[in-house]
């Protein structure tokens, strides 16, 4: 059994679950944004973004969009409804850790302290200092999967969010300790692919950049819909995107 993601023995369809980390910022590889906002994609991350729901638009079969609340995610997500024409629902569950003390410093700095070799190789016992713990996270992140996949069985659904959260699940749902996650890489728009249903996650792909019709599932491809989406929260609540670049 996944020591996040709890299965159930009852039969059910799986979940096809695309974990797609949000483009390219200003700020990538260099600061640790954290949930600070007013962080946008750059024009590199804006064409990631389009090439991201270019693919997922080939498999023709998937039925939602769900993104962080940040706007780095959201335009990610946003990009991706544009092709595979379905509203972006918010879901706070997908938010990046909360690195607390330590939001917008610079990586170079942080990774001189000694604290940060705990980030690296024992991430399970530790917490950023005013944040969230590794573990917090990940039951966090449990949660949310666990729930999304209640609500689309037998259904393919894209989750768009951050680099720490996705590796995380794919931790998870590989069935291997929580201090090995930083072995695994997620790279800007990179769509990592999960399957949920009765008994241990499968994992089809992580840190794709390739074709992803070739993994096997989804449908024959049919051309995205014309119209162009809107962003909802979970809770029907729309949400606003005002764009402030920083």
């Amino acid at each position: 059994m996944s020591a996040m993601v709890r299965t159930s023995t009852a039969p059910k369809k799986p979940t096809t679950v695309c974990f797609v980390r949000h483009g390219t910022t200003p700020t990538t590889g260099k600061v640790l944004p954290g949930r600070a906002k007013g962080l946008h994609l750059s024009e590199r991350g804006l064409v990631e973004a389009d090439l991201a729901g270019r693919r997922l638009a080939e498999l023709g079969s998937v039925r939602a969009i769900y993104s962080s609340p940040l706007e780095r995610a959201r335009e990610t997500a946003s990009a991706i409804a544009r092709h595979v024409g379905h509203s972006v629902r918010i879901e706070r569950g997908l938010l990046e850790c909360d690195f607390g003390d330590w939001t917008g410093e610079a990586l170079i700095r942080l990774s001189k302290l000694p604290e940060w070799q705990s980030v690296q190789r024992h991430p399970s016992g530790f917490r950023f200092p005013g944040g969230e713990s590794f573990i917090e996270m990940q039951g966090r992140i449990a949660g949310t999967i666990e729930r999304l996949c209640a609500r689309h069985p037998g259904e393919v659904i894209v989750l768009v969010s951050h680099a720490d959260p996705i590796k995380v699940a794919v931790t998870d749902a590989l069935g291997v300790p929580l201090d090995l996650m930083q072995r695994t890489v997620v790279s800007p728009c990179s769509i990592t692919v999960v399957v949920y249903g009765t008994g241990a996650p499968t994992v089809l792909a992580v840190n794709s950049t390739g074709e992803l019709a070739q993994l096997g599932f989804g449908a024959a491809p049919v051309p995205a819909r014309a119209q162009r989406p809107r962003q909802r929260n979970s809770g029907s609540t729309p949400a606003t995107t005002k764009r402030t670049r920083t």
